[in-house]
């Protein structure tokens, strides 16, 4: 189960920089191990290892089983948490009703041991928010490839150092906005990038809400349970008395709802529904060029403007969660979570044809990913995709915790002459959880 003392000794002999100075040094994996486009990994089956066995994690116990049960494309080799605990959970709860069981899974407190593993090909980072970022950038260091949950990064520097690992070591990379693998989602997106609503002049969006400072909260201090890693919980951020109402995601407040580790609804939520917008507008490699908060509350409505002059306005309640509300010369559109209306209702029927803009086809996003690992093509929600989404939220909380007009430059990816909001796009980290830089 657990790797020995050993096993931990020889990672850092490999990336004795990781704890001293947040630096790894590339690891040289044995030819025919990784899955390639004439390899599919080890016995034929990628190899997958979970890094984290929390909530999100059980949430994809259906996809995971679907394409590591018999005849799958993938098995599960290794578990990580910081709490082993749940790692044995989310097994017994994997191999309930599963025709394949009783596998010799390692189990790992440290998902670095996890990844010296040749027969781990890819993993799938479902932890919080604040640990998305360097397992994410060990792995790609590693020579796996990755299945990253949104949204992608706790800030927007995290992000651009994950695109660069990603394609420093060639690696295949998903980001969990599933919704790019819906047909409807892609079929209104589609719809719009080849004009039927004609020229956009805006999106309404819901107002998501950002995180707020944990002083805002009454965080009870309780002991820390038996076996559980709370120091490597809190990762980059400042180590605080264990609390379960902090540690789990929907209690009361919860990591999500706290700035330390999250963005909030505007980074959950608003990774789903901003992303739809992202891709309608053909904006997956760049983003909004001003963002003007209507307030400085963590509810405060906002409105950012693109390059080209269409407005995104985070103003509306709940109608349009994981979509938007696009307004165009021709027509309007209304896109939630796999489903899309349009006014008049006959551009909603209108067929897609071979002349219109076609976009990414993905019907499974776990899938995709298993595929691409093979061919060693883009999936449908690169990394980049993943990163430039997670910005526009993160543009949105900082606008918001400024109180004030924000100028953006998506090609530099700074504030231009503005300090004060440059030093919102990355945060200070707790060592030895510092990011590699460069990777």
């Amino acid at each position: 189960m657990a790797t020995s003392k050993s096993s931990r000794r020889r990672f850092l002999k490999h990336g004795a920089a990781l704890v001293s100075a947040g630096v790894v040094a590339p690891y040289v994996i044995p030819s025919g191990v990784l899955a390639t486009s004439e390899n599919a990994g080890a016995n034929d089956r990628i190899g997958i290892g979970m890094i984290g066995c929390g909530r999100r994690t059980h949430q994809l116990l259906g996809e995971v089983r679907r394409v590591t049960g018999p005849g799958g494309d993938a098995r599960i080799v290794a578990v990580n948490d910081i709490w082993p605990k749940k790692s044995h959970e989310w097994i017994a709860a994997y191999e309930k009703d599963m025709q394949e069981k009783g596998a010799d899974y390692g189990v790992y407190l440290d998902y670095r041991e996890m990844l010296e593993r040749t027969d781990v090909d890819g993993v799938i980072v479902t932890t919080c928010d604040h640990w998305h970022a360097l397992p994410a950038i060990h792995a790609c260091q590693a020579g796996k490839d990755v299945y990253g949950e949104k949204p992608l990064t706790l800030t927007i520097r995290e992000g651009r150092l994950m695109v660069d690992a990603v394609r420093k070591y060639k690696r295949v990379f998903q980001t969990g906005t599933q919704q790019r693998s819906y047909l409807r989602n892609r079929q209104g997106c589609e719809l719009v990038r080849s004009g039927r609503l004609g020229d956009i002049k805006e999106v309404i969006c819901t107002n998501y809400e950002s995180s707020r400072p944990a002083s805002e909260y009454e965080l009870r201090e309780e002991p820390v349970p038996d076996g559980m890693d709370w120091d490597r919980w809190c990762g980059q951020t400042a180590v605080v008395p264990f609390s379960m109402n902090r540690y789990l995601t929907y209690e009361n407040p919860g990591w999500q709802r706290i700035r330390e580790h999250s963005g909030g609804l505007l980074t959950n939520w608003g990774a789903h529904g901003l992303d739809m917008v992202q891709w309608a507008l053909g904006m997956d490699d760049t983003g909004p060029v001003e963002i003007e908060p209507h307030g400085n509350e963590f509810n405060s409505k906002v409105t950012c403007r693109y390059a080209n002059g269409i407005l995104l306005k985070l103003a509306t309640d709940h109608s349009v969660l994981g979509g938007g509300h696009f307004v165009g010369t021709k027509g309007e559109m209304f896109m939630t979570r796999g489903k899309f209306n349009t006014v008049p209702i006959a551009i909603s029927k209108e067929e897609i044809t071979n002349s219109d803009i076609r976009l990414h086809k993905s019907d499974n996003h776990m899938q995709n990913w298993l595929n691409c690992i093979k061919s060693r093509e883009r999936c449908v929600a690169d990394v980049e995709i993943g990163h430039r989404t997670a910005t526009v939220c993160h543009l949105g909380g900082i606008a918001r915790r400024l109180g004030r007009k924000l100028r953006w430059d998506p090609e530099r990816e700074i504030f231009p002459d503005d300090s004060e909001a440059n030093a919102l796009v990355d945060r200070p980290k707790r060592k030895p959880y510092e990011l590699p830089d460069p990777v």
